[in-house]
């Protein structure tokens, strides 16, 4: 069991910055694969990166690598996403989820998701 919610959503510019945080309760994140995703409008849900148990593996999607990195404060009990170089394309609501699965692959199941965050880039 663990609560998720996400902060740190806004407006930027191209080419700017963001970082988002998600910040977990029930258990530590050190316990989960975490992972964030985006839905843009009219578009289905994709995988942006997730990072693994233990030594915390990272993985991205081809379309964010170089330009975002995720990352875990287990101190906090929170995982980030720094967004940087955001382009338009960008532009969609932001997940933080959680999986109890021991890897990260294409059939990793999440468990519990946030409410999501507003990302808008504009041109």
């Amino acid at each position: 069991q663990v609560q998720l919610v996400e902060s740190g959503g806004g407006l930027v510019q191209a080419g700017g910055s963001l970082r988002l945080s998600c910040a977990a309760s029930g258990r530590t994140t050190s316990s989960y694969i975490m992972g964030w995703f985006r839905q843009a409008p009219g578009k289905e849900r994709e995988f942006v990166a997730a990072i693994s148990r233990g030594v915390g593996t990272t993985y991205y999607a081809d379309a964010v690598k170089g330009r975002f990195t995720i990352s875990r404060d287990n101190a906090k009990n929170t995982v980030f996403l720094q967004m940087n170089r955001l382009k338009p394309e960008d532009t969609a609501v932001y997940y933080c989820a959680a999986s109890g699965s021991l890897w990260v692959n294409a059939n990793t199941k999440y468990d519990y998701w946030g409410q999501g965050t507003q990302v808008t880039v504009s041109s």
